[in-house]
């Protein structure tokens, strides 16, 4: 039998380490030139907020719903790896956690026991 805890942890790592890095890169690493960095936080961190709960609770309906949120963050990741080459390792880092994020919800929900 798989374990769900394995893909929790996953799936908390990838949410949590996007919590980190957003504010990271956008207010200390590499601040953006063409908007104030508390508006591109607040920007990013705004759809993060919507399953925390849900994720801490461990709920597998929020984790099924959370894997297409984390796919917003995939996308970003893609277009700033592409489109700012300075900022490839930041990018990539986002690629990373948002997949982490997205394959630990998808078998999280698959495989917990239903309640």
């Amino acid at each position: 039998m798989t374990d769900p805890k394995l893909f929790r942890i996953v799936a908390m790592m990838g949410y949590f380490g996007l919590w980190l890095l957003l504010p990271l890169w956008y207010a200390w690493l590499a601040p953006s030139t063409h908007f104030p960095p508390g508006m591109a936080i607040a920007f990013l961190l705004t759809p993060l907020v919507f399953p925390l709960i849900g994720i801490i609770k461990g709920k597998p309906y929020t984790y099924a719903w959370s894997a297409y949120v984390s796919l917003l963050y995939f996308m970003h990741g893609i277009g700033e790896t592409y489109s700012e080459p300075d900022q490839r390792l930041y990018g990539s880092l986002e690629i990373l956690l948002s997949l982490m994020w997205f394959c630990g919800a998808i078998f999280y929900a698959r495989y917990c026991p239903k309640k």
